[in-house]
């Protein structure tokens, strides 16, 4: 059962706020890529060293999201999220400033832990402040990450000649205060354990089945979403022999298909339930990721990945929606468990793709998205089940 909640700033505001936030988060996601091959002629360490940078990232950000759950269930989301983005912005600096792998590995590490707040708070409190449209409501705060992650790569793209790199990331840096300014002058609903953290009754919403279902589907769908912004443009050039220039204008082509997905998905949400829209999507990517490893042709390869962006749009955000519905009292907490798990799926999925690129060819590593995309179907119809017969005896109870 869901409620609004108590106090804070507007409902508008509080989303302005959320958007922003996770914009940033966005250049997060997007920064440590783009700036490696700058990083490399500036400090000199190898590919080795660089995949040492993102797993530390990774891995701080997954305690940040398995710690910021509990944290704004009993203290609210202002303070968590200020601190976040104050945490953001000084890795930003730091990166354009440091002069050896050292510090860019500190920097990695603030990234990962303010980016992880980030994500895990914008998304629990668009779920809180959403009560009767949260599926649509996280569909567009995922459009804002779009957004966020086209803008580094995008900058890099055009003006690394004329600006160069510290200039660059300082100007992410003043972006990342935008949403610390908001954080700090808009008021937050109140914590909804103010009075004390019930071990017991957050116990029992950690062990339900459905939340543990949709972890585990988050699990499989993390690993996907990984595995396309991480691969794909290198499976088009060696499988494929596509041209770079344009293996990157087709992952651009992916991500503007997520973001027009999205977007669709917020409108259509009034009219269709967000399981069904899902479900429509993993079906569609599920054919997509069988075309990128069947395609007798580069061009048929690139319509599979563009469709690949379009079918994973709307599945991330209907299952936060489906956990922020069904635990509303513990909305922090919840989201923690499932985005951590999350999580874990897009470090092991691209690493399990790459394995196997190695042993045999990128070909037979896209069975990995394949077989995620099965298993994502799979859950989320049983998702959907649970959550029709959770509705109808709700109905029986109140009839």
């Amino acid at each position: 059962m869901s409620r609004e909640p108590s106090g804070g700033s507007g409902p508008a505001k509080l989303r302005a706020a959320a958007w922003a936030g996770m914009f940033v988060f966005g250049i997060v996601m997007a920064v440590l890529g783009a700036v490696l091959p700058s990083l490399f002629e500036r400090i000199g360490f190898g590919e080795a060293a660089a995949g040492t940078l993102f797993l530390t990232m990774n891995f701080a950000m997954l305690v940040m999201t398995l710690a910021f759950g509990p944290l704004v269930d009993r203290f609210g989301f202002k303070a968590l999220l200020a601190v976040c983005a104050l945490l953001v912005a000084g890795a930003f600096l730091a990166l354009g400033l440091a002069p050896s792998y050292g510090l860019v590995m500190a920097a990695a590490v603030v990234l990962g832990f303010g980016g992880g707040g980030l994500n895990g708070g914008t998304n629990a409190l668009t779920s809180d402040i959403n009560p009767a449209n949260r599926g649509a409501a996280l569909n567009l705060l995922g459009i804002a990450f779009g957004f966020g992650a086209l803008t580094v790569p995008f900058l890099i793209g055009a003006l690394l000649r004329s600006l160069g790199l510290r200039t660059i990331l300082l100007l992410a840096t003043l972006l990342s205060l935008v949403p610390l300014t908001l954080f700090v002058v808009f008021r937050f609903p109140k914590a909804k354990q103010a009075q004390g953290f019930p071990l017991r009754q957050a116990a029992r919403v950690v062990g339900h089945p459905l939340l543990w279902l949709c972890a585990f589907l988050l699990f499989f769908q993390s690993g996907n979403e990984f595995t396309a912004g991480g691969w794909l443009s290198t499976h088009l050039q060696k499988t494929y022999h596509v041209a770079p220039p344009a293996a990157a204008l087709v992952l651009a082509g992916y991500w503007a298909a997520v973001m027009a997905g999205r977007l669709l998905s917020a409108r259509l949400g009034k009219r269709l339930s967000g399981e069904r829209m899902a479900l429509s999507g993993a079906a569609l990517a599920l054919a997509a990721a069988a075309i990128l490893v069947l395609a007798p042709s580069g061009p048929l390869a690139m319509a599979g990945a563009v469709a690949l962006g379009l079918g994973f749009a709307t599945i991330y955000p209907t299952v936060l929606a489906v956990v922020g519905e069904s635990f509303p009292d513990f909305t922090g907490t919840a989201f923690s468990v499932v985005i951590s798990v999350g999580l874990a799926g897009g470090m092991v999925a691209p690493w399990l793709v790459g394995r196997i690129a190695q042993a045999s060819s990128l070909r037979q590593g896209f069975l990995v998205p394949v077989a995620n995309c099965a298993m994502v179907l799979v859950l989320l119809a049983l998702v959907r089940r649970r959550t029709k017969a959770a509705l109808a005896g709700s109905y029986a109870r109140r009839c």
